[in-house]
């Protein structure tokens, strides 16, 4: 049920530490993905190839994906605040490191442990989110902090690959470290104590597939279409360069477009995921290789790029929206596991189809990372319009604090 206590907190205090959290996704989904503009420059600087280079997303991934469920466990008894002040002092770390660091071996390192802490907030930033106001207000919490999502699309990426434009690729990531820096101060500053509440032992996250078969099938298509949007997104710096002569600038651009592209596609999503997720899944994916065809085919020329790049920003937002209320239907009432297990596929998949486009790329050339992106996000279509429409019920809004949406979660 949904909590109707009072509240310990003031609702600036409240707003202002979901703000915080809102700054903290920002700042990881930023740093996660920033190597994404920078692939050429930094291939150059280090005498290694682009596909090499995408590694810097792959280890990245590995480790935010299969560490968080034993991380989050072994942190069981750790007050929220602090731990997400260390995750935040190890990225701005880490951040600092990668601009100083003078061979590659030991950026990847660096991204190793970094993707160590990307994992854990992932699994603890919406909770504590939620926590910090009624449980009435849990969803507004909820869609306030994932919109540091879409910022990051829209103004974190793009500012990142305009920043190396004006300077170079070690100066836009030291200004990186600095934010997290900021961020780090904020969390201290305005997040009150959150002290572990219901974390979720090790067993019952990897328990959780075998108790919801449903869940089994969701978790084939999203790592489907993970695994093919970024085994070609990583690269589309790499790709426009080749095929459209695109400057760094222009690359840039592009981004925006695509983050502006992601922002209307959860806004759109927010309005038909609750109606039938199912079907906004299939459309969502739909535009996912529809994009990436007209990528290959009309990518030569710059109004191509851009087409292609907006109908993937919209079609991959909307996605992203629609995976987690499709997770939520399949498991209803344990959402933190659902979240547990969602992190850990979910960013293995970002790493594996970095690792795997950065083989198509290096060996079959940019244009082989898209067509295998088109197969691997046909198969999610497939998989998705064959899935029962069992696993596709929607969460009312009014349940949403009774699936983990609620003060107590932690």
């Amino acid at each position: 049920m949904v909590t109707t206590d009072p509240h310990p907190y003031s609702t600036l205090r409240s707003w202002l530490g979901v703000a915080v959290i809102t700054a903290s996704l920002f700042t990881f989904v930023t740093t996660e993905l920033m190597p994404v503009g920078l692939l050429t420059p930094v291939s150059a600087n280090l005498d290694v190839s682009t596909g090499v280079a995408g590694l810097m997303v792959t280890l990245y991934g590995i480790s935010a994906g299969l560490g968080v469920p034993f991380i989050v466990a072994w942190t069981r008894h750790i007050n929220r605040r602090i731990l997400l002040s260390a995750l935040l002092a190890i990225l701005a770390l880490g951040n600092l490191f990668t601009a100083v660091s003078p061979n590659f071996a030991l950026i990847l390192t660096t991204r190793l442990v970094m993707g160590f802490a990307n994992g854990v907030f992932w699994a603890i930033g919406v909770s504590m989110a939620i926590r910090l106001v009624p449980g009435r207000l849990a969803p507004r919490a909820s869609a306030v902090a994932l919109s540091g999502i879409s910022i990051a699309a829209v103004l974190g990426i793009p500012l990142g690959t305009f920043l190396e434009s004006l300077t170079n690729w070690r100066t836009t990531f030291l200004i990186w470290a600095g934010l997290s820096t900021l961020v780090f101060l904020a969390v201290t500053m305005v997040i009150p104590s959150l002290p572990s509440e219901n974390a979720i032992p090790v067993r019952d996250v990897f328990r959780l597939p075998l108790q919801h078969p449903q869940l089994r099938l969701v978790m084939v298509a999203v790592t489907l279409y993970v695994l093919g949007h970024f085994a070609a997104y990583t690269f589309i710096r790499p790709f426009a360069e080749e095929h459209a002569a695109a400057s760094a600038a222009f690359t840039g651009t592009l981004l925006v477009i695509y983050g502006v592209g992601g922002a209307a596609g959860n806004f759109i999503a927010s309005h038909t995921v609750t109606k039938n997720p199912r079907v906004s899944f299939i459309i969502a994916c739909t535009g996912l290789v529809t994009a990436m065809l007209l990528l290959l085919t009309t990518g030569h020329t710059r109004s191509g790029l851009i087409l292609a790049v907006a109908l993937w920003g919209v079609s991959f937002g909307a996605a992203n929206l629609c995976q987690i209320n499709l997770m939520l239907g399949a498991a209803p009432g344990k959402f933190e596991a659902a979240m547990s297990i969602n992190t850990m596929g979910y960013n293995t998949s970002i790493a594996l189809g970095a690792l795997f486009g950065g083989w198509f790329a290096d060996n079959l050339g940019v244009d082989s990372a898209v067509w295998f992106g088109v197969a691997l996000t046909g198969a999610a279509l497939l998989v998705t319009i064959t899935t029962s429409r069992k696993t596709t019920t929607a969460i009312p809004d009014n349940e949403l604090a009774t699936t983990g949406y609620s003060r107590s979660a932690s």
